[in-house]
C-alpha cells in the first residue's frame, strides 16, 4: 500500500425513481453492497476506496422502489477477506418478508471446510476475485478454491477487464464462472475486439455466465443513457441469453461520472432487451438457476 490518500466515494442517489416497463414478479439484483455502519464493520487498510455508509434501510427502499424482490449481495473489496458484514447482511435477511437473498463471498485462501458449509447454509452461492487490478490472486490459488466448492454447487466470480486479461485460462474449472460488469468492455474497442470475443465463445460454450450491469463503468459517456453499450449489452444476450443476469450494483462505489440515478440503470435493461419475455428469463428465470431462488 502507497501513503496516497484513499478517495471517497460519491453516495448514491437516495430518491430513486421506478423503472419505466413492468417488472415481473420475482425480479433478481443480483449484484448490491452494503457499507456500514464503518464503526461496526471496518475497513481493510488495503482497499481502493472509502465509501460511506450505505445501509440496509436504504437499499430496502431501493428494491421496493424498482420491484425486486430477490437478491445477491457481494462482499465489498473494502472488507478484504473479512466476511462479517456478509454473514449478518444473509442472517438479517432471512427476516425480510418477501424477500429472498443470496451472497458471493471473498475468501482466504485457508479457509476451512466448517467455514464454507457455514457460509452455504448462510446463503453463499460463490467465491468472487478481483483480477481486474495488478496484484490479484495467482491462477493456483483460484483453481485449488474451485475444486473445493465444487461438491457446494458455487461458482467463481471475476471482477476482469476481459480486453487485459485472457480468460481462457479458467474456461476449464471444475465450477461455472461469472463475470462481473459485462467484462468491463470499453466500447471504444468494439466489439472485434479478441477479449471480447473470447468472453463471447466462453458464453457459447455453456459454463460461463455474464451480468448485464455496472454500464457506467464502460461508457465513455457522463449521464444515462449510456448508448455507446448498447451494443455490448446486446451482444452478450444475442450470444447466451439463457447466461446473462442483471444487477444494480448500488451503491455504486467508486463511480467515476456523474452518480446515475438506479430507475434510469434499470431502464437501460429494456434497451438492451426490448423482448419481454426475454427480459423477464434475464430478471427471474436466469438467476434463479444461477442462485437457486
Amino acid at each position: 500500500m502507497t501513503d496516497d490518500p484513499i478517495p471517497f466515494c460519491l453516495p448514491a442517489d437516495p430518491n430513486p425513481r421506478a423503472p419505466g416497463f413492468s417488472v415481473p414478479a420475482g425480479a433478481t439484483d443480483s449484484h448490491f453492497h452494503v457499507f456500514g455502519p464503518a464503526d461496526r464493520f471496518p475497513y481493510t487498510a488495503y482497499r481502493t476506496y472509502t465509501p460511506p455508509d450505505h445501509l440496509t434501510d436504504a437499499y430496502r427502499h431501493l428494491i421496493d422502489t424498482l420491484g425486486v424482490t430477490r437478491c445477491v449481495t457481494i462482499h465489498p473489496s473494502v472488507y478484504g477477506t473479512d466476511n462479517a458484514i456478509t454473514e449478518w447482511l444473509l442472517e438479517e435477511a432471512a427476516g425480510w418478508a418477501g424477500i429472498e437473498m443470496r451472497g458471493i463471498a471473498v475468501l482466504d485462501a485457508g479457509i476451512d471446510d466448517a467455514a464454507l458449509r457455514r457460509l452455504d447454509r448462510l446463503g453463499v452461492r460463490g467465491v468472487r476475485y478481483n483480477l481486474l487490478y495488478k496484484g490479484g490472486p495467482p491462477a493456483n490459488e483460484i483453481r485449488a478454491m474451485a475444486g473445493r466448492i465444487a461438491e457446494l454447487g458455487w461458482h467463481i466470480q471475476f471482477l476482469v477487464d476481459v480486453s487485459t486479461f485472457d480468460l481462457t485460462c479458467y474456461g476449464e474449472l471444475p465450477v461455472e464462472i461469472v463475470v462481473d460488469h459485462m467484462g468491463h468492455m470499453d466500447p471504444a474497442k468494439g466489439l472485434g475486439e479478441p477479449g471480447f470475443a473470447t468472453l463471447l465463445d466462453l458464453l457459447t460454450a455453456g459454463r460461463t455466465w455474464v451480468k448485464l450491469s455496472g454500464a457506467y463503468r464502460s461508457t465513455n459517456l457522463q449521464t444515462p443513457p449510456y448508448t455507446d453499450v448498447v451494443p455490448i449489452a446486446r451482444a452478450l444476450v444475442e450470444t447466451a441469453p439463457e447466461r446473462c443476469v442483471w444487477g444494480t450494483d448500488w451503491p455504486h462505489p467508486f463511480c467515476q461520472i456523474p452518480m446515475p440515478n438506479d430507475g434510469d440503470l434499470m431502464d437501460e435493461l429494456a434497451v438492451w432487451v426490448p423482448d419481454e419475455a426475454q427480459r423477464r428469463a434475464i430478471l427471474v428465470d436466469n438467476p434463479a438457476r444461477l442462485y437457486g431462488f
